[in-house]
């Protein structure tokens, strides 16, 4: 699907930042004018706009910032698994089999434990969870390990693919 969504990212901007081989700043160029975009409007039916790319730019995103901070628990426990579902199919077209493996993962340990994950928490049943589901402790490190590899990838498919994430002025 073509995107029906697509910022303004200033020329000069992306090809310093390729130059200089900062590809978390090319991501981040892709990227937040689509995070801003979802805040400005606050709704998620935003995604059904974008093109499977810019979705994977964006849950990528969401994945990363969520799990950097405090794993896959917190990301599921903030309700956003359902940004899974297709990230693996997506990632393992680009090339990025083992971050795709471990999205994998996570969903079918999620599935085992969907009941105790979906669950309202208090703070200190949360806390809790980290105990009760260890598996996520091997994957959330796996995936910290992968993160500026795969980050380096999708900016260089955004970058090589730039029509379908952005207009480059």
């Amino acid at each position: 699907m073509d995107s029906k969504f697509l910022p303004d990212i200033k020329k000069t901007e992306l090809d310093n930042a390729v130059a200089a081989g900062d590809y978390q700043g090319v991501f981040d160029l892709f990227v937040q004018p689509l995070h801003e975009e979802m805040y400005k409007r606050q709704d998620f039916t935003f995604m059904d706009e974008l093109s499977e790319g810019q979705q994977l730019l964006l849950s990528y995103d969401y994945v990363r910032m969520q799990v950097l901070q405090g794993g896959f628990i917190q990301f599921i426990q903030n309700g956003y698994v359902g940004l899974l579902l297709n990230m693996p199919e997506w990632l393992s077209e680009l090339g990025a089999t083992e971050v795709a493996e471990v999205l994998d993962s996570v969903l079918k340990v999620y599935v085992l434990n969907r009941e105790l994950l979906d669950k309202s928490t208090t703070v200190e049943e949360f806390a809790m969870l980290y105990n009760e589901l260890k598996e996520f402790e091997q994957l959330d490190e796996t995936f910290h390990h992968l993160d500026a590899d795969t980050i380096k990838l999708l900016a260089e498919h955004a970058t090589g693919h730039a029509h379908h994430f952005a207009t480059i002025r």
